[in-house]
């Protein structure tokens, strides 16, 4: 989306969905302007839904890896991740204060749509969040089970929308209107792909293709905390055990790292890394399963991957943004990118289109 020379070879839609099966839906709750009063508005938040396996699929789990970089944030169902490397359900990422009311609803969801769960009457969703109460009546609880529901139904795969939609509607990221973003990578045969909710980072840090553009930029709110975070989900139809997909969720913030931040104390930076392959051994009830997997020395490959897609899906996340107003008329500007253009352009970079 930005038209700059990033390594690495995209899928067809460059986005998280061009890995076989996988779909994603949005809910996007904008309404109201003006003071805030709590429980009224304004609203500006939202929920999104990721389906590994689409939405017939539903039941089968993934194998799946997790790990942070700054714990100051919420991902449910990690324990039982660690526990067993099983991602189930949908994931749903989400305002703080709507994380539990997300997982509640995918359970209920599934318990309706998708018959028995995997051999079993219960399950534990990954449900994540980011903060969005600058703009958002973060504490009005305005998003619903039905706004769940919504999110899951409508999940698609192809071409999605980024920037302020779904949960990252209320988002900020280096000080600039920000919110979804994706990207994807295609590597020995396998394809990788990136979903970022970028809520993160403070204007003078935003690195763009290896230079510091924050410090010449204008216009971005500077939270001397640092507030905010980024969740980033990461999926590959590569055959993966759920320890390699741990070691894949930690590059994640070399990533993180290109676009300039530092992790800050308040910021949760939360990474999941799953494989949409060996479905037949995962849905089987059979006491004795085979899989395949990849050998230790041959995922390099995907390493370098996620590292590529997640600088691209943070920064679309921020290209793909514009202007908004939120509660108490917050403004938060979009990255300008007329200053960006120009900055780049005088040190002989790729311009964004």
């Amino acid at each position: 989306m930005l038209g700059l020379p990033f390594a690495g070879q995209p899928g067809p839609v460059n986005a998280i969905t061009d890995v076989p099966g996988l779909e994603i839906g949005y809910t996007t709750l904008f309404a109201g302007d003006g003071a805030l009063q709590v429980g009224q508005g304004p609203v500006r938040t939202g929920v999104t839904a990721i389906l590994p396996r689409g939405k017939d699929k539903i039941a089968t789990p993934c194998w799946a890896g997790y790990s942070s970089l700054n714990g100051n944030g919420e991902m449910t169902g990690s324990h039982w991740l660690e526990e067993t490397g099983l991602c189930e359900l949908a994931i749903t990422i989400t305002n703080t204060a709507s994380c539990g009311v997300t997982r509640d609803a995918t359970i209920e969801w599934a318990a309706k749509n998708a018959g028995e769960l995997a051999g079993q009457d219960w399950g534990l969703p990954i449900s994540a969040e980011t903060y969005d109460g600058h703009l958002n009546d973060i504490n009005g609880h305005h998003v619903t089970k039905a706004h769940v529901f919504q999110a899951i139904e409508s999940a698609t795969g192809g071409p999605i929308d980024e920037g302020a939609v779904g949960g990252g509607t209320g988002m900020i990221c280096y000080g600039f209107k920000a919110g979804s973003g994706t990207a994807s990578r295609i590597t020995g045969g396998y394809t990788l792909g990136v979903f970022v909710q970028a809520n993160f980072g403070r204007p003078h840090e935003l690195t763009i293709s290896g230079m510091n553009v924050g410090s010449l930029l204008q216009g971005g709110i500077d939270f001397d905390t640092g507030q905010g975070s980024i969740i980033v989900v990461v999926a590959t139809d590569a055959p993966l055990l759920p320890h390699q997909l741990k070691r894949l969720s930690r590059r994640v913030p070399l990533g993180l790292a290109r676009t300039g931040t530092i992790g800050h104390h308040s910021s949760g930076d939360i990474f999941l890394a799953l494989s949409t392959a060996n479905q037949k051994a995962l849905a089987s009830k059979d006491k004795l399963r085979h899989a395949e997997f990849l050998a230790e020395d041959k995922i390099d490959g995907l390493f370098e991957a996620t590292v590529q897609a997640t600088e691209e899906a943070i920064l679309n996340s921020l290209v793909a943004a514009e202007d908004m107003i939120g509660r108490d008329d917050h403004l938060v500007r979009a990255l300008p990118l007329e200053q960006v253009a120009r900055i780049l352009g005088e040190r002989g970079l790729a311009m964004p289109r």
